[in-house]
């Protein structure tokens, strides 16, 4: 129906119309910013506009409403379909700490200005920038293995808090995903470990258009998906052609009856729809259609061809009486609900009171270990192991797991009621990745995005696995703890092939992530109340196999100087050193038996614990210069691993006794010695440094 023949609509011309609305305002806004994907949102369109429409459970007025259906695109690129979705459902604003505000989340104007600079419409969409944007997407894969966390968290959530009659959460996530998504391996890990935790709550929707960046997807991809999901114990329904509602209708319906497994809908698209020479081609993907196309493509769906971000008469309406009288509904019972359920379980209510805050509960560091002085020490992985467990039983929204390695990095919870997260019984606090590192860091972003503490731990070196989660979760800004343990050339016999060696430095690299490496166990105590204090930003603990010394803290520095990233742990006796040994981690020990024979030789040193560098770059320059004067230039640096980034440090004229190659598979004693992690070593090369600035 042309825009033109409007009277009185019927049901099926305002679906027409708002599908229509859609298409030509992702359109516009591509043109108009001369960058973008248009070829998505014209395809998918129909099939957003059935699910948002008709079944998405979403309060418009309140995007953040705890029970409300998730809704993630993973094919980012097609963002201008979110874009638009948002704004036609007139989603309202929310402020970064989830507060809700009065105007508008994306505005006419904002499409008008998608791509451009501080713009509400980025590229592709990004969590806390946008409200109604549940996850920050565009890098292929990570939507979906986010929406797996998302499904995991709200099944937790309703076996933690549901009670008889108060049934607070049972809501859905729904991801839009295409070719590029499932072929990247993050999706499959992600599909694998929801198909055998059996989750009823997703549904990932498949763009199936047959075409890639590059052009026809059978170049690359001739697989059959929905055999692939099936074998994964998915379910799988098929729609045959986007554009048919009714056939959508049937297969959100196939969903929402299905209790016992996650759903994959393959839809047939065609990229480009209606564009006469674009339709079915790579060109309707990663460009602007051009001028010329843009009106035969608004002439095909009876569109004023010169009309740029035209809304008719009679479509906002249309989405207010639809999703947002039915959102709008839906959260005012629960709301209701909720009410009562306050009143009877006001301990509960309380508790997700201050998930949704990001707050922490009364006495969350209560009854923490105390380690005494011990020249044997333990490993920082085993103290990390008992602390996280005591503050885990003090927080009862403190949930994690590993890649099939909780015996080893100690993230297992041990308490009584901890319990296992499994098919079926989704209760348990130990969650089970196996080995899907990748994966099982974007489903923990899908859960901290839930609100609840999420920690996942694996090997450091296997950290490269989680790199890409790892950095949405320091662009989204959202508190995800990471634990790695065996966190250098001091597991021994494995050799390089498992020896970390460039990690720390790329880590430290990443904006907005905090990393730790404590040097013994009181130093692991802070770490985590640093770690767990933090709502903004994730955290990567890097702790030890082998022990490490635990320091007479009557003799050295308070180990609570960890909250500045760096202090001084043991000082020359007049306080001012001729000589400054810095290290983190299980090298921090050397230092302090370097220290010790220098002073006894009468030279005047100090040890610096710098376990976090992110955290000392922070303070004001008066501290850093307290703990680190100018005034003293020789300065030697000691830690297992790359040299890179020491210099801001030691300075020009320092050392730093560090790796320069890989590690080598051998008795980590015979390791020390040979890149020269020794007393003797470290002392002769500060000995090097004083001569050097003399």
């Amino acid at each position: 129906m042309a825009v033109s023949d409007q009277t009185t609509l019927t049901g099926k011309q305002l679906d027409s119309l708002s599908i229509n609305t859609i298409r030509t305002l992702a359109i516009d806004g591509v043109q108009q910013a001369n960058s973008g994907h248009p070829g998505a949102p014209m395809a998918l369109a129909p099939v957003a506009y059935s699910l948002w429409q008709h079944f998405l459970r979403f309060d418009p007025a309140d995007p953040v409403w705890p029970n409300r259906d998730r809704f993630v695109l993973s094919n980012g690129h097609a963002s201008m379909l979110l874009y638009a979705l948002l704004y036609l459902t007139e989603v309202r604003g929310v402020n970064p700490e989830s507060e809700r505000k009065g105007e508008f989340a994306v505005t006419l104007d904002d499409l008008k200005h998608f791509r451009q600079l501080d713009s509400n419409t980025p590229g592709h969409p990004e969590y806390r920038w946008t409200a109604g944007v549940e996850t920050t997407t565009g890098p292929l894969g990570q939507g979906v293995g986010n929406s797996v966390g998302m499904a995991l968290a709200a099944n937790w959530l309703a076996a933690r808090y549901n009670r008889p009659g108060f049934e607070i959460f049972n809501y859905n996530i729904y991801a839009f995903c295409g070719d590029g998504d499932l072929m990247e391996g993050v999706s499959s890990e992600a599909a694998s470990l929801a198909g055998h935790l059996k989750l009823p709550n997703l549904c990932w929707i498949y763009d199936n258009n047959r075409v890639t960046l590059d052009g026809p997807a059978d170049w690359s991809f001739t697989e059959d998906v929905g055999k692939r999901f099936e074998a994964y114990g998915w379910n799988v329904a098929h729609v045959t052609d986007a554009n048919d509602l009714d056939q959508l209708s049937k297969a959100y319906s196939d969903f929402l009856q299905t209790n016992d497994r996650p759903t994959l809908i393959v839809v047939n698209s065609h990229i480009g729809y209606g564009s006469p020479h674009k339709q079915d081609t790579n060109a309707a993907h990663g460009e602007p259609l051009g001028a010329e196309e843009v009106k035969l493509v608004k002439k095909f769906y009876g569109w004023p061809e010169d009309a740029k971000f035209l809304v008719p008469d009679g479509v906002l309406d249309h989405f207010r009486e639809g999703i947002g009288k039915r959102g709008g509904d839906l959260r005012a019972e629960w709301t209701t609900r909720f009410e009562g359920y306050t009143k009877k379980y006001p301990d509960l209510a309380q508790q997700l009171g201050q998930m949704q805050g990001r707050e922490l509960p009364e006495g969350w560091d209560s009854n923490l270990p105390a380690f005494p002085a011990d020249a044997k020490g333990l490993a920082t992985r085993e103290s990390a192991g008992k602390v996280l467990n005591a503050f885990a039983a003090n927080i009862p929204w403190l949930i994690g797991g590993s890649a099939d390695l909780s015996g080893s990095d100690r993230t297992t919870l041990k308490f009584e009621g901890a319990g296992n997260f499994q098919a079926g019984s989704y209760g348990g606090r130990n969650f089970h990745f196996g080995v899907r590192e990748h994966a099982m860091a974007a489903a923990m972003n899908g859960m901290v995005i839930s609100k609840v503490r999420a920690f996942v731990g694996t090997f450091f070196n296997f950290s490269d696995y989680m790199r890409p989660a790892i950095r949405l979760a320091a662009l989204m800004e959202i508190p995800t703890v990471y634990v790695f343990t065996h966190d250098s050339i001091g597991l021994g016999e494995d050799g390089p092939t498992h020896q970390p060696i460039e990690q720390l430095a790329s880590l430290r690299a990443m904006p907005n992530l905090i990393v730790m490496r404590p040097a013994d166990a009181n130093e692991v105590v802070e770490a985590w109340r640093v770690t767990l204090q933090q709502t903004h930003k994730p955290v990567a603990l890097v702790l030890t196999r082998q022990p490490v010394p635990t320091f007479d803290r009557t003799k050295y520095g308070a180990a609570s100087g960890l909250a500045k990233g760096g202090y001084i742990l043991a000082d020359a006796a007049d306080g001012k050193p001729e000589v400054i040994l810095m290290g983190t981690g299980s090298e921090v020990s050397l230092c302090v038996a370097a220290y010790e024979q220098l002073t006894a030789s009468g030279v005047k040193a100090r040890v610096v614990s710098l376990p976090s560098w992110q955290l000392f770059d922070q303070q004001d320059e008066s501290y850093r210069n307290q703990v680190l004067p100018p005034a003293v230039k020789a300065r030697v640096a000691v830690e297992q691993a790359s040299v890179f980034g020491w210099s801001q440090y030691v300075g020009p004229t320092g050392k730093v006794i560090g790796m320069r190659r890989f590690g080598a598979s051998a008795p980590i004693k015979d390791l020390q010695k040979k890149f020269g992690f020794t007393v003797e070593n470290v002392v002769s090369v500060a000995r090097q440094a004083i001569a050097q600035v003399k």
